[in-house]
């Protein structure tokens, strides 16, 4: 048996020191067993930087399985995937948690070759998993479609699992799914390690054949103290090791920033946390103007957590603000995807939309478009600018989004997860390079917020106030 590093000794007797003084334990989730097995679960797929010649795959095992092995094949047309496989082998991390000790196994893929369809499996002590298929994108531009969720967090299984498996049925064919952050709760609700087992249930292994693109929220931090009293953050011991992220991002932050250049877009994922509670906002502005500056992509996407224009708070996050939106609109960034504030809008002029308006009626440029989206339960009550500075926003409605990446175009659709389509909006790119912004859809549903002690649904409103 592998025994624990240092460093996931001290994390977990963070968990164990916060649990400890809470009033009563955390439930575990109900009838739903999340300890580790014989046979490999919680497989995630994410991409590399380049992920037209490189992918990786974490799994978890009980510790009888010590090493990290995974089969890999150019996917055949028959049943004989395990004749054309070869065999790679990765590292391994152990975990002990509520659920008890288990070993995270990451498998780096080198030297794939583009617009190819590979399978793989992953193995346990009491055997291999299913074959798993996944398709590498091509080195050069190509129209794809992708999928973006906000926060799950909070009864991921019972409800947020609607939102991501709505938007993975309502899709022909996405590339990847964009996760803005708050994929768990972490330091409420359930016991820590279920909620990433509800994670991983929910989106089953639709997680293990589509690339997962994931932003840092502040819930994948843990609460913890510095050594001179303060208030600190500490980063959760499950998400390095559920995630295997490109190595290009900030230094000390690589674990939590990167991009990834798939098919002609540019995804930029940057850890809002970091840079409001960890000191870390000037290094990555200038990692981040570094790959702005130096991006070879058709399109720009960033994602980060933390809204830059928020729906829900009183006050925008003005740090942020301060030093990412000149970047964002000096290189112009088409989309920025994010999360936190547990409500929906969609931002393209910080005047407000009848500003909007009217720019858009003048043929005027622009971008970037802010968006914030909720996939989970947790609700938020609009702030008094949401009805007034975002084009569209929404109180109460848990959502998901689909992007369509097109050579002169990104079309951009907002659902609800009852399947409603909800918010529409399409960037049109002009022969000089520039976005116009076209709403193609007339009859879109009145936009949804609670009205006094009422929900839009008609229920009593759960939204809670910051």
């Amino acid at each position: 048996m592998i025994r624990p590093t240092l460093l996931a000794l001290a994390l977990f007797s963070v968990i164990n020191c916060a649990c400890a003084q809470s009033v009563s334990p955390l439930p575990h989730s109900p009838g739903t067993p999340y300890a580790a097995s014989g046979l490999a679960d919680r497989i995630v797929l994410t991409p590399g930087a380049n992920p037209a010649r490189e992918m990786a795959v974490t799994f978890r095992t009980d510790t009888r399985q010590q090493a990290s092995q995974l089969q890999l094949a150019i996917a055949l047309d028959g049943p004989q995937l395990d004749k054309a496989a070869h065999l790679l082998e990765g590292k391994q991390v152990s975990l002990d948690t509520e659920n008890g000790a288990a070993l995270y196994h990451q498998v780096r893929l080198h030297d794939l070759q583009p617009d190819t369809a590979y399978v793989y499996r992953v193995k346990g002590a009491e055997g291999w998993s299913e074959w798993l298929q996944f398709h590498t994108p091509t080195e050069a531009f190509k129209p794809f479609n992708f999928i973006y969720m906000g926060d799950m967090q909070n009864d991921i299984l019972s409800l947020a699992s609607r939102s991501i498996r709505q938007a993975l049925h309502s899709v022909a064919n996405p590339a990847l799914v964009v996760h803005a952050g708050d994929l768990v709760s972490q330091r409420d609700d359930l016991v820590h390690d279920d909620q990433w087992g509800e994670w991983n249930q929910a989106g089953g292994y639709n997680y293990a054949m589509l690339p997962q693109v994931v932003a840092i929220g502040n819930h994948e931090y843990l609460d913890s103290t510095n050594p001179d009293g303060t208030e600190g953050r500490t980063l959760s011991p499950h998400w390095s090791r559920q995630f295997a992220l490109p190595d290009n991002g900030v230094p000390g932050l690589k674990n939590t920033t990167y991009f990834v250049d798939y098919q002609g877009v540019r995804f930029i994922v940057l850890d809002g946390t970091a840079a409001l509670d960890m000191g870390t906002l000037t290094k990555q502005t200038e990692w981040l103007e570094k790959s702005l500056k130096n991006s070879p992509a058709r399109w720009n996407i960033v994602v980060n957590h933390q809204p830059v224009f928020t729906c829900a708070r009183p006050e925008d996050t003005e740090p942020l603000k301060a030093a990412w939106k000149p970047l964002f609109e000096q290189y112009a960034v088409d989309l920025v995807l994010q999360g936190h504030d547990h409500c929906y809008s969609r931002v393209t002029h910080e005047a407000g939309r009848e500003a909007a308006s009217l720019a858009r009626a003048g043929g005027q440029v622009q971008g970037p478009v802010y968006m914030v989206s909720v996939a989970g339960s947790k609700m938020y009550g609009l702030n008094d600018r949401a009805q007034l500075q975002p084009d569209r926003s929404a109180e109460e409605t848990q959502l998901y989004q689909t992007i369509d990446v097109q050579n002169a175009s990104l079309k951009v659709r907002s659902y609800t997860a009852a399947g409603t389509l909800y918010d529409a909006f399409d960037l049109e790119r002009d022969a000089d390079n520039r976005n116009h912004l076209i709403e193609p859809v007339d009859d879109l549903p009145a936009e949804r917020a609670c009205h006094g002690t009422v929900g839009p649904d008609g229920y009593p409103c759960k939204s809670r106030g910051k």
